[in-house]
């Protein structure tokens, strides 16, 4: 290994360095600030847990992102998360173990053993908000609600909403009654939106069966008039399906008159997560960026694997892709130089600037430096035996 190996990071892993750290902090600071204002209390999981903890409820694909490592002193195999939808569920249902509704919020790094895609982070920072308690429809609207004022606390323009209801997937694929292997590939084919990977796994399905009825509704992703196409395919199906497709249309109803500038939609295809969705499912996206920006959804099943059955639904945003595409006013705040010299009224008027701004001091290194150079727009000078502030020239 030669010397500039030694500074190399793996593929996916990269230094935040100034001003994109500060930047990210201050979204950061500001989406918890926006989750607690709305009554979401903050907590701070661990970085690693036992397998068992972290992929309770979570299904394969979860696994298969987690690193894994041997504790040292239990022998146990643990994993670094790459989800903390789990932990949040571990913390209701075990940790805090509260009646009534809860809600809790976080943010953080995951770890992904391998990026979503080629120019993907594998360290995201993770900020979400998990809703438990309530199997409501209200419920769902204020998560769904609260993530879109977190995407305009980032600034995004042009945000766009697609609405989904895992309900109509799970009772189409369990009326059809496949077999693991062929309902595993309808799954990811549908997560993936492969059309034509879905012709081929469903194309011999007689018309109106179920699995006829998957492969149509593949095809059906758009604004309102596509529920009235949805409901065609479904006519004579089950009231889940019913049942789910009203949901669908009374919250993007509300959504609407409560964020006109989102536009939204709907895509029947939209499976992507951990696989441990249940019920109404939503994700937003920008133009130009291919990946959702936000996305959630209800998983009322994962409290139960923790031994308390709760309803919950919750979303996550990845702060760093956000800083990245939202337009979002940067506020530059430059410092105040103080000199390097020993004064006891100069280590006064340091301390109180401090209270309220930035004083970078001198060090003896520093002499002949250019303040500005070191983003200061003032410093402290001495006048009539008084140190003030003063503009840099």
């Amino acid at each position: 290994m030669t010397v500039s190996d030694r500074w190399l990071l793996p593929d996916g892993v990269e230094d935040i360095l100034p001003p994109l750290a500060g930047q990210i902090e201050s979204l950061r600071r500001d989406v918890m600030d926006t989750c607690q204002r709305w009554g979401y209390q903050l907590v701070i999981p661990p970085l690693i847990e036992y397998l068992e903890s972290l992929f309770t409820g979570t299904g394969h694909d979860l696994e298969l992102q987690t690193f894994k490592l041997t504790d040292q002193l239990t022998g146990r195999m643990m994993g670094v998360r790459a989800d903390m939808t789990p932990q949040a569920a571990r913390i209701d249902a075990h940790t805090l173990g509260q009646e009534g509704i809860t809600r809790l919020c976080y943010a953080g790094h995951v770890l992904h053993t391998r990026p979503k895609h080629m120019l993907a982070s594998r360290t995201p920072i993770q900020a979400g908000c998990e809703l438990f308690g309530s199997a409501s429809e209200s419920a769902d609207l204020e998560v769904i609600s609260l993530m879109l004022e977190a995407l305009r606390v980032a600034g995004l323009p042009r945000v766009h909403l697609d609405l989904a209801h895992v309900a109509i997937y799970e009772s189409l694929i369990g009326e059809a009654e496949f077999d693991r292997n062929t309902s595993a590939a309808i799954f990811d084919a549908m997560a993936r939106k492969s059309v034509p990977e879905l012709d081929r796994l469903l194309g011999d399905c007689p018309d109106g069966s179920a699995g006829a009825r998957l492969r149509e509704l593949a095809r059906v992703s758009g604004g309102a008039e596509v529920l009235t196409e949805a409901r065609k395919i479904l006519s004579g199906a089950s009231d889940t399906l019913s049942a789910a497709l009203d949901q669908l249309g009374r919250v993007a109803e509300m959504l609407e008159r409560d964020f006109p500038e989102v536009s939204f939609g709907f895509d029947f295809c939209e499976l992507r997560g951990y696989n441990y969705h249940t019920g109404l499912v939503f994700a937003a996206y920008v133009p130009g960026h291919g990946d959702a920006i936000g996305k959630g959804g209800r998983y009322d099943a994962i409290g139960s694997d923790f031994g308390r059955a709760r309803p919950a639904t919750g979303f996550s945003l990845d702060i760093r892709a956000l800083v990245t595409l939202g337009e979002r006013e940067i506020k530059s705040r430059k410092a105040v130089w103080a000199p390097a010299q020993s004064d006891a009224d100069l280590e006064r008027a340091i301390a109180e600037l401090r209270k309220s701004d930035i004083v970078i001091r001198a060090l003896p290194e520093d002499n002949g430096v250019n303040p500005s150079t070191r983003g200061c727009d003032r410093q402290l000078v001495k006048q009539g035996g008084q140190w003030v502030v003063q503009t840099l020239d």
